[in-house]
């Protein structure tokens, strides 16, 4: 009862900075009529809803590695579904998105826990399964927009291409490269800054939690390195599956 009585004042300051953050988004996207200008603030409203409904949840399964498989399962659900509605909904788009980053982000957390370079542990399965799955979302769903833009705007590329006999893999070649690289420009530079720019929220958790600032450095670093291995075998893989196009695709909502 004292911890939640001493976080009433805690609480309600981060109440109010949040609902200030988010009537300033709100009224600047809304005043440059922006397209879906309440998108953003309602999102931080539902995020904060699904922080506290996991916190509570986490907290009492934490230590279990069977639920912290299930809940890195239903990480990894809910992230494929969000990723392909970005490309349109269909099933084909989910077993395309589920299957490029279910081979991105089990190969990386197998170098990672083989290595021994972070503990195999319940606790940290689920830090680093959490963060590698997020980014590998972002990065799926970066990867077929871009390259669905790119096909559409240069379709009389595409074209030539197929009319002098090309495979249309073959004709959609230098777009697919240019969209995986445009889809992993966020985290290089991330990578390329961290310390300089920006100390991660891996990073400074870490030291939160204890760790002398070295050692949140290694821990750090193998995370970036985690997201930027799993987010390259995710985008490859969607890509070039996306890749055969036979018609001009419709722009994708």
């Amino acid at each position: 009862m004292s911890e939640v009585t001493s976080l009433g004042p805690v609480l309600g300051a981060t109440l109010l900075a949040v609902g200030l953050l988010m009537v300033l988004t709100s009224a600047v996207l809304a005043g440059f009529r922006v397209p879906h200008a309440y998108a953003p603030a309602l999102a931080v409203v539902r995020g904060a809803a699904q922080l506290a409904a996991v916190s509570l949840i986490l907290g009492a399964v934490i230590t279990s590695g069977t639920w912290v498989a299930v809940a890195l399962g239903i990480m990894f659900l809910v992230a494929s579904a969000t990723a392909t509605h970005r490309l349109g909904w269909s099933w084909a788009h989910l077993a395309m998105v589920s299957s490029s980053m279910a081979a991105g982000i089990i190969l990386t957390l197998i170098i990672i826990f083989a290595t021994g370079s972070i503990e195999l542990s319940s606790r940290y399965a689920l830090a680093i399964g959490g963060i590698v799955i997020g980014n590998s979302m972002t990065i799926a769903a970066l990867a077929g927009r871009r390259f669905n833009e790119a096909v559409i705007d240069q379709w009389d590329v595409v074209e030539a291409w197929l009319a002098l006999g090309a495979r249309p893999r073959q004709a959609t070649r230098d777009m697919a490269r240019h969209a995986v690289a445009s889809s992993l420009i966020p985290s290089v530079d991330q990578t390329k800054t961290t310390g300089l720019v920006t100390l991660p929220g891996a990073f400074v958790g870490a030291i939160f939690g204890g760790l002398s600032p070295l050692e949140a450095g290694r821990f750090q670093i193998v995370v970036l390195a985690s997201i930027v291995a799993a987010g390259s075998v995710t985008a490859v893989m969607l890509v070039h599956m996306l890749a055969p196009v036979r018609r001009q695709p419709a722009r994708m909502p």
